[in-house]
């Protein structure tokens, strides 16, 4: 969903053997290492209105198509094309090679990433060769669309099992949907072979090994990519990363406690500002408001702008928006959250762009895009439980001690009735891969729990730890010149902190 779905901005059997050390720094072979055609590097805008063209163009940057196969086993059948954006070392004495970039979801588009990553690299980015690279189905790569009548899948079960049937209804419509239009590649996007597609990129650009910096599901991909192909990795930087061994159609079950903290946090926040935003002047009092607000939703939908929101679409706006302790964030929470509450009192409650753009995404079809390609991959990723019993036990359970979140974090997903099972088996990450893992101690899409299993998963790796913030996504944008400083040095040496290293705000 950068969040888990970290949708706002930008973010899962049997094991499979791990990899010995000596595995791990294999030889390529010589057909792993076959020559590819070069690509044709040419300007990236396509169109008047192409910003991100634009933006790539001014900045030096050049865009080309990678022909891959649909499925890696048959290298000679159907294929598809992947969209890769290059911004080019400018210090090319001293360049150290080139770095592919994902910037998570699953389902975000990369192609401008490199303009973002440059800025937050400062002086090192010189010395790299950035990849922007669109994903299989998604953005400008072979796009996979499904049709749906709305956009994000996410949704709070809520109250009653009659409205919790609702859901099972809606999703399995949507599992359909997918089915109808995109059963005949639905089984080729997951993880794994996008893993396949990112070192083809490698081959083609001519590089033994590369970089890699990924948030969020990036971080997964990233690490699926180090266990597949061992010793292709130089430089990797793993960013709010979540648990390997449990990322797919459930991840984000086990997160109530860390996104009801967040909301505290909040509130505590808002409740100093009561003045502004008029929600409460004490943190249980804005918490009321909240609580009101989902109240109001489950009695009536409510009318904001042209949308209604209903009690099922109320808890995810609030655990995403509650998700950022910087000021900015948290203000626009608070603006949101003023909107919700004019609308639960009947009021006229028109959205700003930051909600109005939220709630297209959520409500309509023009999400349909985003979140296909999306539900494909975490889907594609490892079997879901097809019984809607099984979610609806696990809500009640959950209920009793996170009311709000619990039947949102444990609710059933399209998953449950998608039209095939995972091609192979789940990546089952264990190998001594040298990576930089980021992560913040509040982070409530993929937990700074989840954080740890990588870590302990990467044994090679380091853990560098944001202490006492919230937020999904750190180096580079969440502003805190510690961990910005240290991932620099990382990628300018190429040597891992010694030990396991702290920021604080």
């Amino acid at each position: 969903m950068k969040p888990t779905f970290a949708w706002t901005t930008r973010r899962l059997l049997p094991a499979l053997a791990l990899l010995s050390l000596s595995a791990a720094v294999a030889p390529l072979t010589r057909a792993d290492e076959s020559p590819r055609p070069p690509l044709d590097w040419k300007p990236c805008v396509r169109v008047s209105d192409d910003t991100v063209g634009r933006e790539l163009d001014q900045a030096g940057a050049r865009c080309a198509k990678l022909t891959v196969p649909l499925d890696h086993s048959r290298p000679g059948g159907r294929t598809i094309t992947l969209a890769l954006s290059r911004l080019p070392a400018t210090d090319r004495a001293h360049r150290i090679g080139t770095m592919v970039l994902n910037s998570g979801g699953p389902g975000e588009s990369t192609l401008g990433m490199p303009l973002q990553t440059r800025a937050a690299m400062k002086d090192v980015a010189r010395r790299y060769d950035l990849i922007g690279l669109d994903p299989r189905f998604v953005g400008r790569s072979t796009p996979l669309d499904c049709g749906w009548p709305i956009g994000l899948w996410l949704r709070s079960a809520w109250t009653t099992r009659a409205r919790f049937d609702h859901q099972v209804a809606v999703q399995r419509d949507l599992a359909e949907r997918c089915a109808r239009r995109h059963a005949d590649v639905l089984p080729y996007a997951n993880t794994r072979d996008t893993a396949r597609d990112i070192d083809l990129v490698r081959r083609v650009l001519g590089e033994r090994r590369i970089s890699f910096l990924g948030y969020s599901y990036g971080s997964y991909l990233g690490a699926v990519y180090t266990q597949m192909f061992p010793g292709r990795t130089d430089r990797v930087v793993l960013d709010s990363a979540g648990d390997p061994h449990v990322w797919g159609p459930r991840a984000t079950r086990g997160s109530e406690e860390e996104a009801e903290r967040a909301l505290r946090g909040w509130a505590a926040w808002a409740a100093e500002r009561h003045g502004a935003y008029g929600l409460g002047a004490t943190p249980a009092r804005v918490l009321a408001t909240v609580n009101a607000i989902v109240a109001a939703a489950e009695k009536r939908p409510l009318r904001v702008g042209r949308y209604e929101v209903d009690e099922q679409t109320v808890p995810y706006i609030v655990s995403v928006g509650s998700g950022d302790d910087r000021p900015a964030g948290r203000a626009e929470f608070a603006a949101t959250v003023r909107t919700l509450n004019e609308a639960a009192h009947r009021r006229p409650a028109d959205p700003d762009p930051k909600l109005n753009g939220l709630l297209t995404f959520i409500l309509t079809s023009e999400g349909s895009p985003l979140a296909s390609p999306a539900a494909a991959i975490v889907c594609g990723e490892r079997a879901a439980p097809r019984d809607p019993d099984t979610y609806w036990n696990d809500i009640q359970r959950s209920r009793a001690r996170h009311p709000l979140f619990g039947p949102l974090k444990n609710n059933i997903w399209p998953c449950a009735f998608w039209p095939n099972h995972p091609r192979e088996h789940p990546t089952r990450i264990g190998n001594p891969t040298p990576a930089l893992i980021v992560s913040a101690t509040g982070d409530t899409s993929t937990t700074y729990e989840g954080s740890r299993a990588m870590h302990r998963a990467l044994t090679g790796s380091r853990l560098l730890t944001l202490r006492g913030v919230t937020a999904h996504g750190i180096y580079g944008t969440y502003g805190n010149a510690c961990v910005d400083a240290k991932v620099n040095a990382y990628l300018a040496t190429g040597a891992l902190p010694a030990t396991n290293p702290t920021c604080r705000p």
